[in-house]
């Protein structure tokens, strides 16, 4: 039976396809922003919030000129939130508190907040047998969408509409997140690739990044600098403004009176995309493709005309791109990749992996050269964070499969503060406007 449908979708294919492409051209006519963006690439305006803040251009004389990025968590630069917890200190949860409810925690409130994380990571029982372990898959994240809208069932608070049970939610999801991406890899992992499972309970007093590390290796332990790295990563993808995909998706989802788990759901298959969470694989996958056809990854030359290659189209997956490279707001810099270079090179000492370093720096430099030179870019093109994230990952001995899990993880929390904003805020329920550029047609004799 399967095997007959797959047949017919497959003869069907080109019927859809003939009648649902629409011309480029009925967009310019009409004035549509594909992608809800202009033709500079620039976000249409759709909402406000208090929430985050990027700057990629400044006035100077009345012009918008591109300048290095800032982003900005509730009026504080992010650069400064990561300073601020200094060379030992773990910032996820103070600053998740910061988002969520719009203040800078006092230092007694920092604690309360970390014992009440702490004591929410747990699940319901059997909860990791009974729905985790039972359908294991590859892909992470929808394991973790399915263990969501799962725990929807064991809170008798699901359907409330007060806002205190939203925020009691979001709350529990950002602590249960580590958990339900660790045991769903660990449970992929043995069904699927005959390992050995093994299933850690957290540590209520340790924090989110020293968590997710205790749970996923075997024998629990970790160095400092390998949390600490962990804790700026999860810091610097915690939240970025209401217009990325999957933020814009927990607006939307919220403001049509959904429930929690459902929302944060929909935001989760919005991450799962490649064109939005899973950025860092690309990287990855470019690079080993990279060391396979360069003899010499030392000779930057060698290494910049691979990249030529790669940019024409003519290598790699052949469709153009140098992954890691540009944003769809930043121009000049990102200022998440400025940040968390700095920690990159203390680990890649650390693990002995200068050489493979020396790479990325190579490619961080000729990159944009080489996409000026071939394209017209109006803003400007600069290494974003996931040109090193995922290969602090991969330093990290955390598996391919976990790398978008490990954004979701962090990216809860700024989903999380923005449905709370959309509650608190707002009535209406989204709603943009399609146009209609439907043929009408005569009804046709002997049908």
């Amino acid at each position: 039976m399967e095997n007959k449908i797959k047949e017919y979708a497959e003869k069907k294919q080109e019927l859809c396809q003939k009648n649902d492409a629409i011309s480029n051209d009925l967009y310019e006519r009409y004035g549509v922003n594909r992608g809800l963006r202009d033709i500079n690439g620039k976000g249409v305006l759709t909402g406000l919030t208090t929430i985050s803040k990027m700057v990629a251009f400044k006035d100077v004389d009345g012009v918008q000129t591109p300048c290095d990025g800032e982003l900005w968590y509730r009026g504080y630069n992010v650069k400064d939130l990561v300073t601020m917890c200094g060379e030992h200190g773990f910032g996820f949860e103070r600053t998740a508190y910061l988002l969520i409810f719009g203040e800078m925690p006092t230092p007694e409130e920092a604690e309360e907040f970390k014992r009440i994380l702490g004591e929410c990571r747990c699940l319901p029982t059997n909860f990791t047998r009974d729905v985790i372990m039972k359908a294991p898959s590859k892909d992470i994240m929808n394991s973790m969408t399915r263990s969501i809208l799962t725990l929807a069932s064991y809170d008798s608070t699901t359907l409330s509409g007060e806002l205190s049970d939203s925020l009691y939610q979001c709350i529990l999801l950002i602590a249960q997140f580590p958990m339900l991406a660790a045991y769903a890899y660990h449970a992929y992992n043995h069904y699927e690739n005959n390992e050995s499972m093994y299933i850690h309970r957290p540590d209520p007093t340790l924090s989110t990044a020293e968590n997710l590390l205790l749970m996923l290796r075997p024998d629990k332990s970790y160095t400092e600098l390998e949390a600490k790295v962990l804790d700026v990563a999860l810091m610097l993808h915690m939240e970025h403004g209401g217009g990325n995909n999957s933020t814009f998706t927990t607006r939307v989802v919220t403001s049509s009176g959904s429930d929690t788990y459902s929302t944060i759901a929909a935001a989760m298959s919005s991450l799962k995309g490649p064109k939005h969470g899973g950025a860092n694989i690309k990287v990855m996958e470019m690079m080993q493709n990279i060391r396979e056809n360069v003899k010499d990854t030392k000779d930057y030359y060698e290494v910049s005309n691979y990249l030529s290659k790669i940019l024409a189209g003519e290598a790699f997956d052949r469709k153009g791109l140098i992954y890691g490279m540009g944003h769809a707001v930043y121009s000049l810099s990102d200022p998440r990749e400025r940040i968390f270079r700095a920690y990159v090179e203390k680990l890649a000492a650390a693990k002995n992996r200068e050489d493979d370093l020396l790479l990325y720096k190579y490619i961080e430099d000729a990159a944009p050269k080489l996409i000026a030179q071939k394209r017209k870019i109006m803003k400007g093109v600069s290494p974003n964070v996931d040109f090193y994230s995922g290969f602090v990952y991969d330093m990290l001995g955390i598996p391919n499969e976990l790398f978008t899990a490990i954004f979701a993880i962090a990216r809860i929390v700024g989903w999380s503060a923005h449905r709370i904003e959309e509650l608190s805020t707002a009535s209406r329920i989204i709603r943009p406007a399609y146009m209609s550029v439907m043929k009408k047609r005569e009804p046709e004799e002997n049908i």
